[in-house]
């Protein structure tokens, strides 16, 4: 660039310079020592060179460049500056990394600039960092320009005061919780569980916030990260109901039991000595009444090794596995308390889902009873008609259905359930059966185009008539044992009500009007103390994928 051209362009912004020196220095005599040290710099360098494309963002680089020298002169430290001289210093570094050695001071205006609503940063970043109008500012938020300056003012109040505090993280940041088990009772949506729970930061903001509502601040401040992730990741679960916000803070929406020692052990021994009860008589009665020769009970699960043949005999252990779990859950419904309805309580979420979810945290020292029988690995009961039958299902410990997706996939379900009844008419394809043998739900035997014969190894309860007498088992069974049922639930249930917040323990009560009917504690521990004293056994490695699954007839 020609002297004459250099000299109009200095001339040009004189007046701007000084004005942004003015603005930044502590005193006028700065501001013009400043403002000429910028223009000299200016001046030299638009002389030197003849390729700058934008000799406006030019001049405003060489600008911030020597307000940092000028910064780096006066003071070391952030603190005792103004907030206007520290946002120039974050800017400088964006241009210059390498000349600035305020590290410090940046780093913590950066962090405290985090804190600021989602607006006010964008308006901070806008006017600091792009050195925007704000007027221009205004127009792009579709705002007022009052209330960019309004936002201003009270961000550098804000910037102040975190900058001139000491931040001090939560236990969580040191020592952050993992869920040791998570579930739902109701329907799933079209997004697994995993898609909001997969990181640690969602499980520890829930757990944050489980007891008392509070800020995305707050909430950053616990878990020692910026609230910047805090924001998104709230606003993600809120969508989706597991947060509720009450003005601008937030408080967990599901409930996430963290039981003591002793409450465990209470919650054991509850389950242990019902089932004792229940689930003893339940196999007795079931022994004793032969209905398990009834030819309304089919299944083609026979004594291992599992043989086609019309004459082999029958697997009631396995037969067993779907019946004591089911009839326990579902008999005896007109016992139960149902005061509060599912609506009431459950959840209607943005991807279909209408249920109840739930989740467990057992601090690292927690020592278990011996005999604790845990459902981490468990789903169900599950079900899926089709207004001619029902699929019923439990996914546990015991069973191998592959990767568990926390509950039966409804369409799976529903094809199941489908290909039973079409094969009540005639034959299958290949591919079909291919499909339901992979599932563990048929064995064939034979060739596809000559001789040919398949088996259903799920239990079926075919008729109207011997569902009725199974449930009426079941139903004997709690009426005899009701007034001990309601002894031993009398004291867990004050117990776990008064470990719930109170915004959630109409949830919790909703729940423990289940207990000893279809409840997983309750099911497993039946299963447990059969398998205990030998009246049931072990499935064979070949039963567990099609194990505690029924289909009944509707």
């Amino acid at each position: 660039m020609n002297r004459q051209q250099a000299e109009e362009t200095i001339t040009e912004y004189l007046k701007p310079v000084f004005g942004f020196a003015l603005k930044r220095c502590k005193s006028i005599q700065d501001a013009e020592d400043l403002s000429q040290e910028i223009m000299a710099r200016a001046f030299r360098a638009l002389l030197a060179k003849d390729d700058i494309a934008d000799t406006g963002k030019f001049i405003w680089a060489v600008a911030h460049n020597a307000l940092s020298n000028y910064y780096r002169d006066t003071a070391k430290r952030v603190v005792g500056v103004s907030i206007d001289e520290a946002a120039d210093l974050i800017a400088d570094s964006c241009l210059e990394p390498d000349r600035n050695d305020n590290t410090e001071a940046i780093h913590c205006l950066q962090t405290e600039l985090a804190y600021l609503s989602g607006l006010q940063r964008r308006i901070v970043i806008a006017y600091y960092f792009e050195n925007r109008k704000q007027a221009d500012i205004a127009r792009e938020l579709n705002i007022p320009l009052g209330t960019v300056k309004w936002h201003l003012f009270e961000a550098k109040k804000e910037l102040k005061r975190g900058m001139g505090m000491a931040r001090k993280a939560g236990e969580l940041k040191f020592n952050p919780i993992t869920f040791y088990s998570y579930g739902i009772n109701g329907s799933v949506g079209t997004k697994s569980l995993d898609e909001f729970f997969r990181s640690a930061l969602s499980q520890n903001i829930c757990y944050c916030v489980r007891n008392k509502p509070k800020t995305i601040n707050e909430i950053a401040d616990d878990l020692g990260v910026s609230p910047v992730y805090v924001e998104n990741e709230v606003e993600f679960l809120e969508e989706y109901g597991f947060l509720q916000v009450r003005k601008d803070k937030y408080i967990g929406g599901f409930i996430i039991s963290e039981p003591s020692a002793e409450l465990l052990a209470m919650q054991n021994n509850m389950y242990k000595r019902a089932a004792e009860l229940f689930a003893n008589d339940l196999y007795d009665a079931l022994i004793s009444s032969g209905i398990l020769d009834d030819p309304d009970i089919r299944c083609g699960q026979t004594k291992q090794p599992v043989s086609l043949s019309d004459d082999s005999e029958r697997d009631r252990n396995f037969i067993l596995w779907s019946l004591i779990p089911y009839i326990a859950a579902c008999s005896g419904e007109k016992l139960q308390s149902e005061s509060i309805s599912f609506e009431e309580v459950a959840t209607l979420r943005p991807d279909g889902a209408h249920n109840i979810f739930h989740a467990s945290v057992l601090p690292d020292e927690t020592i278990l009873p011996v005999d604790y029988v845990s459902i981490k690995n468990w789903c169900g009961p599950m079900c899926s008609g089709n207004g001619a039958h029902i699929l019923w299902q439990i996914d546990s410990m015991w069973s191998d259905r592959g990767e568990r997706q926390g509950f039966q996939d409804s369409e799976e379900a529903g094809r199941i359930l489908l290909l039973y009844e079409r094969e009540l008419e005639g034959r299958l394809s290949k591919d079909e059966y291919a499909w339901l043998a992979e599932r563990g739900c048929v064995k064939t035997n034979g060739d596809d185009d000559g001789y040919f014969r398949s088996v259903w190894q799920i239990v079926v309860l075919a008729g109207k008539e011997v569902q009725e007498k199974l449930l009426a088992i079941g139903e004997r069974i709690k009426v005899k044992y009701r007034t001990d049922f309601e002894a031993l639930k009398a004291p867990y249930a004050e117990a776990v009500m008064a470990s719930v917040p109170a915004h959630l323990r109409k949830i919790k009560a909703y729940e423990l009007q289940f207990v000893f009917h279809s409840d997983s504690w309750f099911l497993a521990h039946c299963i447990t103390t059969l398998l205990k004293n030998g009246k049931l056994k072990e499935p064979a490695e070949g039963q567990r994928k099609s194990l505690t699954m029924l289909i009944v007839n509707v």
